[in-house]
């Protein structure tokens, strides 16, 4: 399944940000496999001295900005299951800003992380590999708007660029 096929009528516009960052040519299950090599290969350039760094003094550190990838490819998988399983339940919004400090990332070594992100991403490529075409095409509702299974799922791919992006360009 390729990102062509998605159609914008499966995602709250707020979402296109992180759609508009793919080539129309990825493909879904690739794209997560791909992805992990690409950010890991990317978390494991930054110097030390840097991973704590918060070019402003209320934003994220580049640890938190890795847990924030992470909490937020659970809860979009999770939605992805949902929905691909039929479910038409509303799904929660949630609040990314309370979901750092408990996580206590800043206090977590680098590898500690890549290995949560590793094990995490391993869930969701299982997962994607399980679900059918016509699962991934169903459209539920999350976080008051219409999300099919697989917008769920491509948004994740795009989020964890713009995060990279926003690295590359602040914090390096």
């Amino acid at each position: 399944m390729k990102k062509q096929e998605l159609n914008p009528k499966e995602f709250d516009i707020y979402y296109k940000r992180y759609i508009d960052k793919l080539d129309n040519e990825t493909e879904l299950i690739e794209g997560f496999i791909d992805g992990k090599a690409t950010l890991i290969s990317f978390l494991k350039s930054i110097p030390e001295n840097k991973l704590h760094f918060r070019y402003l003094p209320e934003k994220w550190s580049i640890k938190e900005i890795l847990q924030h990838l992470i909490d937020t490819e659970r809860i979009f998988m999770y939605r992805c299951f949902r929905i691909a399983r039929k479910d038409t339940t509303a799904l929660a919004g949630y609040d990314q800003e309370i979901y750092i400090q408990p996580s206590n990332a800043d206090k977590k070594s680098l590898d500690d992380l890549i290995n949560e992100f590793i094990i995490n991403r391993n869930n969701s490529i299982a997962l994607l590999q399980s679900l059918s075409t016509d699962d991934l095409s169903f459209i539920g509702n999350a976080n008051g708007g219409k999300m099919s299974a697989r917008a769920a799922a491509f948004i994740i791919i795009g989020h964890d660029i713009w995060h990279t992006e926003v690295i590359r360009e602040k914090y390096l």
